[in-house]
């Protein structure tokens, strides 16, 4: 994402957009899982400590699906706030079945790509 977004609706389809891969999409759900079983445990067990580990998964698990899988970086540190309301959501979404669609609904809805122009600095041959 170049600029920054005016809101969280205009921020979500950028983020739908880098999560667009299944296997990413499943990363991070998996992270967030455990990153949430980790805080049951923690607050049931009354072991605290085990809250360092919940970030660990959480980021963890994201970030091996951004840099290997769907080859972008997250979102997390340039819009940390938007990334994890958005984040829940498709945490939820997924979880519901509902975010294959939605993924299809941002794709679909992109507008068509203009021509490729020339940079304005490469050489044209004639």
């Amino acid at each position: 994402m170049d600029r920054t977004p005016a809101s969280f609706d205009e921020f979500w389809p950028e983020y739908v957009r880098a999560h667009s891969n299944k296997l990413n999409r499943t990363l991070h759900v998996i992270g967030m899982s455990l990153a949430l079983a980790c805080v049951v445990a923690a607050v049931a067990k009354k072991r605290p400590w085990l809250l360092v580990f919940a970030p660990m998964f959480a980021y963890g698990f994201a970030w091996c699906g951004h840099l290997f899988v769907e080859n972008n970086l997250p979102a997390s540190f340039s819009h940390p706030l938007y990334s994890l309301r958005a984040g829940a959501l498709l945490f939820w979404k997924t979880i519901w079945g509902e975010m294959d669609d939605e993924v299809k609904r941002v794709l679909e809805s992109e507008p068509a790509s203009a021509p490729s122009e020339p940079h304005p600095n490469s050489a044209q041959v004639n």
